[in-house]
């Protein structure tokens, strides 16, 4: 596939500024390995200051988050004082954007025409269309949207959940009224439910990311502020084959967390706060008298480990793990399950935990394991609190995942990109650029 005029000279952009940028680095900072030094210091110690923030209360809180910002603008006047000259300092910034920038541009719509070619099948419309829509969902989503009124205009049936209404029940009976595609406008565990009927029934599902995070959305490549927009999927759309999995027979899109993730959503608070709610359960979770969450597996390598302060199980991996579902998975059709572990042998670990995180390096930490795997086993003597697609649940031991390999058929309007920002996350910096001048050469990625 011939690549467009207009995504070539793009793509030779991003090489010359990339160059540049890399030339530009080095001689900025040759003459001055004091001011480096400062700098790396400077960072490090800002990381300390937030984990300070992160496991205390009251006053030292406070102090320590705000010598987190002071240490992290210092780092910030420190580059500036390398370099000894603004102008050059903007430069370097302005080059660095516009390679991130253009890069991104052109390995996105170059790796969405491959998709499209490869994956993705165009269907006709929807004959007997369903969308089941939680009004609740997202802050009232639904009704700001006004998507009923824009179901009636496309002739899709909606159906609303009432608050004693059983999710999965509606969308059983719709599926065995005929509907040849049933969608869901909802969070991510409604997600979940209305897919694996649709699996069991052998017909189409439609995300509609009418949620708080919609993260089945963003790896389906979707625009997640375009509500309305994602009922085009109803129309002339493309179809693909997406994978689910299981934990316990329950059904789940994204993924499992057990620990402290699974620890923080069980609070009545956590759904209106999310973040003071997690601030205030951290320091009983990673203070200096918190313990690990009795929690026992075994890894491929036959380790058996019997607590863990995370265990992350997800329905395809992710390129990058923050530990609380977030990221991005490259794919939706790998077939395997992603599993994380993380475990803390002290609380003095933390800051340099929060470090690999930030320099992309997590897999160094001595207490991290990851691996894929069809099925996984986790053994407890009590029930398990867990965050099952954000949702919190407790769930009885043994608990067993398994992965669904192609289990359900997803469609997507045709102005959506379809492609998984993790699919760029995973792309090691040398394959991005080799991807760059095969644009630039007019060759397919």
């Amino acid at each position: 596939m011939t690549q467009p005029i207009g995504r070539r000279i793009l793509a030779l952009v991003a090489l010359v500024a990339s160059c540049a940028a890399l030339v530009l680095v080095p001689l900025s900072l040759y003459d001055n390995i004091a001011g480096l030094i400062v700098g790396i210091a400077c960072l490090a110690l800002a990381t300390m200051a937030m984990f300070a923030a992160l496991v205390t209360r009251g006053a030292v809180r406070w102090i320590a988050a705000t010598a987190s910002l002071v240490l992290a603008l210092a780092v910030i006047v420190d580059l500036v004082v390398i370099t000894d000259d603004w102008l050059q300092a903007l430069l370097l910034v302005a080059l660095t954007a516009i390679a991130i920038v253009a890069t991104h541009t052109v390995l996105h719509s170059a790796l969405t025409d491959r998709l499209r070619t490869s994956t993705l099948v165009p269907v006709p419309p929807a004959t007997d269309a369903v969308l089941l829509v939680n009004p609740k969902s997202g802050g009232g989503k639904a009704e700001k949207f006004g998507l009923v009124d824009e179901c009636a205009r496309r002739r899709i049936e909606p159906i609303l959940l009432g608050r004693d209404d059983d999710l999965e029940a509606l969308a059983e009976r719709a599926a065995a009224s005929g509907a040849d595609v049933v969608g869901m406008a909802g969070g991510d565990g409604s997600q979940a439910l209305v897919a694996g009927v649709a699996a069991r029934h052998e017909i189409a599902h439609v995300c509609v990311p009418s949620g708080t995070r919609n993260h089945l959305a963003l790896d389906l490549g979707l625009n997640r502020d375009d509500v309305v927009g994602a009922l085009d999927a109803y129309g002339d759309a493309f179809e693909r084959t997406i994978d689910l999995a299981t934990v316990n027979g329950l059904t789940f899109v994204n993924n499992v967390s057990l620990g402290l993730y699974a620890a923080v959503v069980q609070s009545d608070a956590y759904r209106d706060s999310k973040m003071s709610t997690t601030l205030d359960e951290l320091p009983d979770l990673l203070g200096k008298k918190a313990e690990p969450f009795r929690l026992r597996f075994t890894t491929p390598a036959g380790d058996r480990f019997d607590h863990a302060h995370v265990i992350h199980v997800s329905n395809n991996p992710y390129a990058t793990h923050s530990f609380v579902g977030g990221g991005s998975r490259p794919r939706l059709d790998g077939g395997v399950l992603g599993v994380t572990t993380l475990l803390i042998d002290r609380a003095a670990d933390v800051p340099a935990l929060l470090a690999l995180v930030k320099a992309g390096r997590v897999d160094s930490f001595r207490g991290y394991r990851e691996w894929t795997a069809t099925s996984f086993r986790v053994d407890a003597d009590e029930p398990v609190p867990a965050g099952v697609d954000g949702e919190a649940m407790r769930l009885r031991p043994p608990l067993l995942f398994e992965a669904r390999p192609g289990a359900v058929r997803v469609r997507v309007p045709r102005h959506a990109s379809g492609l998984s920002p993790g699919a760029l996350a995973a792309m090691p910096l040398a394959r991005r650029l080799g991807a760059l001048v095969r644009v630039a050469a007019g060759r397919p990625v």
